[in-house]
């Protein structure tokens, strides 16, 4: 029996995610802790032997989530370097992410 899953899109980037998984997205605007949400952006889903495909999304399917917390990834750097002009660049960033729970398609 095939496993069912969901291609979602969110935050301009597409998912594969099936029942009990958990995946970090893109910052959820108002996003809490415990709070649940769903995604209506499905573009594709397979249940047992049938795939349906959006154009582009599915009319009707949805996904249940659940949001486990918010965090911060890990600290990129960023040096830009010039030889000989004494120019040089170091910064830092951390990308904000909602990880989530899917609870049901």
């Amino acid at each position: 029996m095939a496993k069912d899953f969901a291609v979602i899109m969110t935050g301009g980037k597409q998912y594969k995610v099936s029942a009990g998984d958990t995946l970090k997205v893109e910052k959820l605007a108002d996003a809490k802790e415990g709070e649940k949400i769903v995604f209506d952006a499905v573009l594709l889903r397979a249940s047992g032997g049938t795939v349906h495909v959006g154009t582009p999304h599915v009319a009707g399917a949805s996904l249940k989530a659940e949001i486990v917390k918010n965090v911060r990834g890990d600290k990129k750097i960023i040096f830009k370097y010039h030889p000989k002009t004494r120019n040089r660049r170091k910064k830092g960033h951390r990308q904000e992410y909602t990880e989530v729970k899917i609870t049901a398609i």
